[in-house]
């Protein structure tokens, strides 16, 4: 057949938003859903930087921390305590629920606004707390993959590159300062008129980072063939062209004659 190759995938959004459901059910896709993998540390950045390269690029955007975030809160809710042997309770409740995101994203939970709830230290802390679990890491595994549909997918946590799609053309690996970090998240909790101390701030940041580091299930590191970039420094609009860059050297396509 003839090869045919979609330079803005993202100009069809509004006039014709099931254009790709509708194209490739006459056509045959040559190449697997192209994947752009963001992983890091709590609070590099990954959530806006990958919502931002998503967004340029006309692709689906998978945030897997919120997933671990809303598990961790249903869980919670359900009065089922964060404990390895309630893992198996934890895994069935998250398998039962109905989780939603909207194009202006909100995360829905079971139908319920769950957008704020889930962005709560307590909730961060929660959510590395049930991400040990090989149960609940295992039922979460393909409500993930079903994110990947054409024309890509954007997928920003800790494990996209080395787990969840390790087949991705791009994996890039995003850091910084824990002080950074922390800096980072206090003014992302101020403005949404949240409390925060910036010094328990570093401290669960520490803490988070030495148990997504080490755990047993899916540890947190880069992928043998990442790209590591260091925001501690740079602006939010230089990572994004960075990454945009290297998908531009990257990207799945043969070149155009």
């Amino acid at each position: 057949g003839l090869p045919v190759r979609i330079e803005d995938p993202k100009c069809v959004a509004k006039t014709f938003p099931d254009y790709f459901e509708a194209f490739f059910g006459v056509a045959q896709a040559s190449r697997p859903t192209p994947v752009i993998c963001i992983d890091g540390p709590t609070a590099s950045g990954k959530g806006t930087i990958a919502g931002l390269v998503a967004e340029r690029l006309g692709f689906a955007l998978l945030d897997s921390g919120a997933l671990y975030r809303i598990t961790g809160l249903a869980a919670s809710r359900a009065g089922i305590a964060l404990t390895e042997d309630n893992a198996p309770a934890i895994a069935e409740l998250i398998r039962r629920s109905r989780i939603g995101f909207t194009p202006d994203q909100r995360v829905l939970l079971d139908g319920e606004d769950i957008s704020l709830a889930i962005r709560t230290e307590d909730a961060s802390m929660n959510a590395s707390r049930v991400a040990v679990f090989p149960a609940v890491r295992e039922a979460l595994l393909q409500v993930q993959r079903d994110f990947r549909r054409l024309p890509g997918l954007v997928g920003d946590g800790r494990d996209m590159g080395t787990v969840i799609f390790p087949d991705a053309p791009l994996k890039v690996y995003l850091t910084a300062t824990a002080e950074c970090r922390a800096e980072r998240r206090y003014k992302q909790l101020i403005s949404k008129g949240l409390s925060a101390n910036m010094a328990d701030l570093l401290a669960d940041l520490q803490a988070r980072d030495a148990r997504d580091m080490n755990r047993a299930a899916a540890p947190l590191k880069p992928a043998e063939d990442a790209l590591h970039l260091d925001n501690s420094e740079g602006t939010i609009e230089q990572a994004v062209q960075q990454i945009l860059t290297w998908w531009e050297q990257r990207q799945p396509f043969a070149p155009r004659a």
